[in-house]
């Protein structure tokens, strides 16, 4: 019976290998060309171990435990303690959103347009679809884990050894596994693939938060987060594999689960089905505008509220910050030129830009859901009454555009909220939001981006993603990498002021929001003048 339910298992999965022939090999280069390349750049940056001595007590605060994990390997901070704590929490977030969006798109994407149900009318098993999409990501993740641990390896810098290479290479491949199978179990319980996305993306930004409170008040909180478990193989150091196999022994048990999920549900169903709606359609539902804002609505108010919660979670850690600072000379000669501020200003700064960037993800998966739209052929529909096209992209910009303003004032107020209850001298309210919403015309850009590609080439949306993970990677770690500007300035982040460290600059502002305009109205454009569905 088992044979039988997983027959034809083997003969999909090349055919899924042959569909991302170009999108696998991308991710996989991508991956480890990102790790090997900024692992090879820090003994040029930090070639004294006076200099790494001083970047492991600088590492060593809350708000930086908060965003990367816990330091380990201080007393001899080497090269290779040095990769384990700045790179592995990066990339295993990397290879969990890649296992992510494998899962969705073999899964229930399949199932949603009908591909899985011209293949069940083959000699298939039942569960040789989802057999076929966790072994071709099984074999994915395998191969992240062999190319990034001799990779390196082969770097052959002192301290990176074998051993706590492939345990790295490994930490990384036994996440991206994890996710795989929290996802394949998302598949089986929502009805659309909208949904298990939204449930596999807000089960990793959970396991983030959890990390993130836990590394810095609680150990066996941040234990109970997969990211959280894998930090605590300490690579390069003590080079513990005990997280590694707990992290493989949960996966196996919820990709079981799936598996017998799948094995019991009707095809098309789910097991969270979808409450009916009203007979009637109310005004607002029939308009292009309601009927986006109606679709995502569950989508727009879980975004929210980890935004807020997001917020909330940077501001709680800098209770203790200004006074740990202040305690370490070695750090004030570290710091930039910032006259009349103090380092927790300067860490909000911060904080404050990479929140932004989290802002620009719903954002952008607001206006593509217009897309996805169109791909399931629903949008002909819409299209048939008296709607233009113009209105039409225009709902689903001006629905982002709306989400853009609530998500970043809910990141500010959840920090100033969190910061004000932590620090005995808050930050002002008005300070916050200004350093909040300045960044608005970045996160525009961004937007303006995503219909210029929707407008003109709507099968190359995938790479505003990838613009967005190298905003993120340029300013999260652009400076603790040394980064050159000429890679900051590619990215409209880079171009913003970082209230309340550096002076306003309404000119920056104002050339933001002008190319984020000039984007959309091409895109616009190009969305009125192409083939729907091509």
């Amino acid at each position: 019976m088992l044979r039988d339910a997983f027959r034809g298992t083997t003969q999909l999965a090349r055919f899924i290998l042959r569909r991302d022939r170009v999108q696998l090999p991308v991710w996989l280069v991508a991956i480890v060309a990102l790790t090997v390349g900024v692992t090879a750049s820090f003994p040029s940056l930090y070639p004294t171990p006076e200099e790494r001595a001083i970047m492991a007590v600088t590492m060593e605060n809350p708000a930086v435990v908060a965003m990367i994990g816990p330091i380990y390997g201080v007393d001899d901070y080497t090269y290779g303690a040095m990769t384990g704590n700045q790179m592995l929490l990066f990339m295993v977030t990397a290879v969990a959103v890649m296992n992510i969006l494998l899962v969705i798109r073999h899964t229930r994407s399949d199932e949603e347009h009908g591909r899985i149900e011209v293949i069940r009318s083959l000699p298939v098993g039942r569960l040789a679809g989802l057999g076929a999409t966790l072994l071709v990501v099984g074999l994915a993740n395998v191969a992240v884990a062999l190319l990034t641990g001799l990779g390196l390896f082969a770097l052959g810098i002192e301290s990176i050894d074998f051993a706590g290479s492939m345990l790295f290479g490994v930490a990384m491949g036994a996440t991206g596994i994890a996710f795989a199978a929290v996802t394949a179990l998302f598949a089986q319980l929502t009805e659309t693939s909208r949904g298990a996305t939204g449930l596999s993306f807000a089960a990793l930004g959970l396991a983030y938060l959890v990390r993130a409170v836990g590394d810095v008040s609680s150990e066996t909180l941040a234990r109970l987060s997969p990211l959280g478990l894998i930090l605590r193989t300490e690579v390069y150091v003590r080079n513990l594999w005990w997280p590694v196999w707990v992290t493989l022994g949960v996966a196996a048990v919820v990709a079981g689960l799936a598996f017998y999920l799948n094995a019991v549900r009707d095809l098309g169903a789910g097991f969270l089905r979808a409450r009916p709606g009203r007979e009637h359609a109310t005004k607002f539902l029939g308009t292009p505008f309601g009927l986006a804002a109606r679709l995502q609505r569950t989508s727009f108010i879980a975004w929210a509220v980890a935004l807020f919660v997001l917020g909330a979670a940077y501001g709680s850690v800098f209770g203790d910050l200004d006074a740990f600072f202040e305690s370490s000379e070695m750090i004030k000669m570290m710091l930039p030129e910032a006259a009349g501020f103090s380092l927790g200003e300067q860490f909000t700064a911060l904080v404050l830009a990479v929140m932004a960037m989290f802002t620009a993800v719903p954002v952008a998966l607001l206006l593509l859901k217009l897309g996805s739209e169109e791909r399931a052929w629903r949008v002909d529909t819409v299209l048939a009454a008296a709607v233009s096209r113009r209105r039409l992209l225009l709902s689903y910009v001006t629905l982002a555009f709306l989400a853009s303003v609530l998500m970043q004032g809910l990141c500010g107020l959840g920090f100033w909220l969190a910061s004000s209850a932590a620090m005995e001298e808050p930050f002002g309210l008005g300070q916050i939001a200004a350093a909040s919403f300045v960044y608005l015309p970045a996160i525009w850009v961004m937007l303006g981006l995503a219909v210029l590609l929707l407008g003109w080439w709507p099968k190359g949306t995938g790479l505003i993603w990838l613009y967005i993970v190298y905003s993120f990677f340029v300013v999260y770690l652009g400076d603790l990498l040394r980064l050159p500007d000429g890679m900051k300035r590619v990215t409209p982040f880079s171009h913003v002021p970082q209230l309340p460290v550096d002076a306003m600059e309404w000119g920056a502002v104002a050339v933001l929001t002008l190319l984020a305009l000039v984007a959309t109205a091409l895109g616009v454009a190009g969305y009125r003048r192409r083939d729907i569905g091509v």
